[in-house]
């Protein structure tokens, strides 16, 4: 509500042609709340506002910005400008900026902006994609070994500025190894003679990761050692740089979100929604679809196999949809408990018994349950004379009931254990995506189905 006050008194302001009024109150915002009231008003009127932003301030709000309003402002911009915006900008946001933006306004900027400047984002753009390497920063605070604490205060204040924290201060020796790293409060709290490397050691030992580490353990690490930030180091131990907190939340973001894509039966988009193009969009969607429906097929398949059955009893085809859904169902609930799990490393390969035992259980429970609901659907529909059965309800009632027991049950077990199987395998269990699993069981929910109901129904119908 506040922003949207906040938007509509910026945009009076931006009528009246008030820009000093304009340029006081941006001063008293956070960067990331101008960024969002820049995406709010009429493309026509954010080049002007961003102008009116100091320097550095400029470059804080902009590298909050999407990135189609960051090539809009960079097409806007003067070689002088773009140098001065960017170098406010820390390496590594230059190097998620040269990533992400069209090659047409990357090829701007690596024009515009002199090597040297860009050189710290083009070493971390070395990195493979997804490696802590590519999110570190090389602006951290070293201390020497010898250092008392007055001496660290000193070199905090003289090297700090511009740094991308200084809550952690890193211990490097003469060869360029990481030591120790040791907190700032400590070093403030702590007698001025004291040696910085005692009152790292009386802090507990320290916690790195390595440039190649991918994506996913720099958050299990970040997460398991509850820390601000983190230091990367090669595979010799030489200090490269760190990696902070709003870094890697930026990096679990993007993994929720290839994660949540994925389960809805697609390749993860990589980028924004809008900015994906048409034949990116289509051949992204169109495999996974085209595997599904072929998948589908198969129920064809398996109705064709129970044709006659049909023929014999067609009251059998009413109850089709809900076997077939509720074991999609069932098993789209599993897969995506455990794939959740699994990547929250709450579950681990070796816990795949006791997850297929728990399953079996509650997938007994729920099955007895949904079964007990449809035979009394059944019963009361029969009763208020809206359906009869073919005059046999309680038999379609146990069919159904013994069908939605098997079908719950095979669903739950297969979504469940299907994650388990490809991370075995050495693949992403994200794929093993709801629509997947759902199409996996629509043809075992048949078969299942009308196995109960041929021997339910022998003798009489069929």
């Amino acid at each position: 509500m506040v922003g949207k006050i906040l938007g509509s008194y910026l945009q009076k302001l931006i009528q009246d042609k008030k820009w000093d009024e304009i340029r006081a109150l941006l001063s008293l915002q956070h960067p990331a709340d101008i960024a969002d009231l820049i995406v709010d008003i009429p493309d026509e009127q954010d080049v002007a506002v961003f102008r009116l932003l100091s320097r550095e301030l400029a470059s804080q709000v902009f590298s909050y910005l999407p990135a189609d309003h960051q090539s809009g402002l960079i097409h806007t911009l003067s070689h002088d400008q773009m140098r001065t915006l960017l170098a406010g900008i820390s390496p590594d946001d230059q190097a998620h900026l040269l990533q992400e933006l069209p090659a047409e306004v990357t090829r701007r900027i690596v024009e515009a902006v002199p090597p040297d400047e860009l050189a710290a984002a083009r070493e971390l753009l070395g990195y493979p994609p997804g490696t802590a390497g590519r999110f570190m920063t090389p602006k951290y605070v070293a201390l020497r070994p010898d250092m008392t604490a007055r001496e660290a205060l000193l070199q905090v204040r003289a090297k700090g500025k511009g740094m991308e924290t200084v809550n952690i201060l890193y211990i490097i020796d003469e060869k360029g190894k990481l030591v120790e790293d040791v907190r700032l409060g400590s070093l403030v709290v702590a007698e001025e003679e004291a040696k910085v490397m005692d009152i790292a050691l009386a802090e507990g030992p320290h916690v790195a990761v390595t440039a190649a580490a991918p994506r996913d353990e720099v958050i299990s690490t970040f997460q398991k050692y509850d820390r601000s930030a983190l230091p990367v180091t090669d595979s010799e131990g030489n200090m490269l740089g760190i990696i902070t907190a709003d870094d890697v939340l930026d990096a679990a973001q993007r993994r929720a979100t290839e994660e949540i894509q994925k389960l809805g039966g697609s390749e993860a988009l990589d980028v924004p929604y809008f900015e994906a193009g048409f034949w990116p969009m289509v051949k992204k969607r169109g495999g996974w679809l085209a595997a599904l429906f072929l998948g589908e097929t198969l129920t064809a398949t398996a109705m064709g196999k129970y044709e006659h059955s049909i023929e014999q009893a067609a009251v059998l085809a009413l109850f089709v949809p809900l076997i077939i859904s509720s074991g999609g169902n069932s098993g789209s609930q599993a897969t995506s408990i455990l794939i959740r799990s699994l990547a929250l490393q709450e579950v681990k390969l070796k816990d795949w018994w006791r997850v297929f035992c728990k399953e079996f259980l509650s997938s007994l429970a729920l099955g007895i349950f949904l079964g007990g609901i449809g035979m009394f659907r059944i019963g009361v529909w029969y009763w208020l004379g809206w359906q009869k059965y073919e005059g046999h309800p309680y038999l379609m009632g146990l069919t159904v009931w013994c069908s939605l027991i098997g079908v719950v049950m095979f669903g739950s077990i297969i979504g469940s254990m299907l994650p388990f199987v490809l991370r075995k395998l050495g693949f992403d269990p994200a794929t093993a995506s709801a629509p997947f699993v759902a199409t996996l069981v629509d043809v075992t929910g048949l078969i299942i189905y009308f196995t109960v109901a041929s021997f339910v129904f022998r003798g009489t119908l069929l």
